[in-house]
């Protein structure tokens, strides 16, 4: 308890209170992720020309055309006279792509177009999967070069996307940048180690608490092997690293938004954490701390709680902390009622109604993305569209 005071106080006092909600406000975001997928016509790596499709329900995950129409996603983003800020929930690449610095900097060149705050969590696909073959882990090109960087190491790669994408360490990506509360100025000093992630950041808006987490998907919060080897110490340092911190972030975001009084707060990570994809359910096995974390706080918050995340590449709306509630999803591009309960692939005996989940579409065009509003007086009954104060659209420019 003295430990999560201490790091209300840094939030709170030692970075001063950002601006107060106005009364009867309503904000509006655009969320996407899972994009831009591929690289330019006639500048793909020979073995990523032809990528097989990795669903029925759309174009292939490296379709060239996703980077292509991204210009135009990112004009049509900031001629939406609601929208206000920018979020993007990870993966900036599929994941048959090389991990590069020069593709890292072609999107970081494009969403500088955006006009309004981005706020930006990274995806498995830039770090923590760059080992894997299919993305250029061990891969050399015609000159005997490593084609990722630092040959595709997580650590090395995350450490490139920070450096980046989050230069400024409590400052937004986007013309009108914002200010935040980042976790490498905020951290609790009993942690010292905790001040790497940059990434983590939070903030206020309309009364709502927003936190962002580092959450990897895809690699059952980074359980692959690196390299295809037993994992490293290396790599079981980073995991148990990340997963402590961003805990303890979590945890903190919860404490300012009590001690605020504030009326709903948002999580945003990459991971779909109820995901099998095909998989066993020791799949997502390591992804249990951060959901009993979420379903703890959430029920002694009470108010909403509403998570967003990607990776799973479809749009899904639902809460997998209640057995058996409404869900509705997208198949073939048709929203449609869940075939499958998410709390069944972490079935750990929550009942938490007071949350709800978004996943927002991605990974092949056309490229959409989630309007996301807060209507601060206002009220939603849960359902697919709305929750608490919140209201979604999905955007297809």
């Amino acid at each position: 308890m003295k430990r999560a005071f201490t790091s209300i106080m840094l939030l709170t006092c030692g970075l001063g209170v950002l601006t107060p909600a106005i009364a009867d406000n309503t904000y509006t975001l655009a969320v996407f992720g899972d994009s831009p997928y591929g690289c330019k016509s006639g500048e793909c790596p020979p073995d990523q020309t032809i990528i097989k499709p990795d669903s029925p329900n759309g174009p292939n995950p490296g379709d060239p055309r996703q980077i292509e129409a991204t210009p135009a996603f990112i004009r049509a983003i900031n001629a939406d006279p609601k929208v206000s800020m920018v979020m993007n929930v990870g993966d900036i690449h599929s994941g048959s792509q090389y991990c590069t610095l020069a593709y890292n900097r072609t999107v970081l060149n494009l969403w500088r177009q955006f006009k309004d705050p981005l706020v930006y969590t990274p995806g498995d696909n830039e770090w923590v999967d760059c080992h894997k073959t299919k993305q250029g882990g061990n891969v050399k090109d015609s000159k005997g070069d490593y084609v990722d960087y630092a040959n595709g190491n997580p650590v090395a790669n995350l450490a490139l996307i920070r450096q980046m994408f989050f230069s400024k360490p409590g400052e937004t990506l986007g013309v009108r940048s914002k200010r935040v509360i980042s976790q490498a100025q905020a951290y609790d000093p009993a942690y010292p180690k905790d001040a790497e992630y940059v990434e983590n950041v939070m903030w206020e808006q309309s009364d709502v608490l927003f936190v962002t987490l580092n959450i990897p998907g895809g690699s059952n919060n980074d359980d692959d092997s690196w390299f295809g080897l037993t994992k490293t110490g290396e790599q079981t340092q980073e995991v148990a690293q990340r997963t402590a911190a961003d805990i303890r972030w979590l945890d903190a975001a919860f404490e300012k938004a009590k001690l605020k009084g504030h009326k709903a707060v948002v999580i945003i990570e990459q991971g779909d954490m109820w995901d099998l994809d095909g998989n066993q359910p020791s799949h997502i096995a390591n992804y249990k701390s951060f959901i009993d974390s979420i379903a703890a706080n959430a029920t002694d918050f009470i108010k909403p709680v509403l998570l967003i995340n990607g990776d799973s590449h479809y749009y899904r709306s639902d809460n997998p902390l209640v057995n058996g509630a409404p869900c509705v999803t997208e198949v073939a591009g048709v929203e449609t009622a869940c075939a499958n309960d998410s709390y069944d692939n972490q079935p750990n005996g929550y009942a938490v109604p007071n949350f709800h989940r978004v996943v927002v579409h991605g990974a092949y065009t056309p490229l959409e993305y989630l309007r996301l509003t807060i209507h601060s007086t206002l009220n939603y009954a849960d359902s697919d569209r709305g929750f608490g104060p919140f209201t979604w659209t999905r955007v297809n420019p």
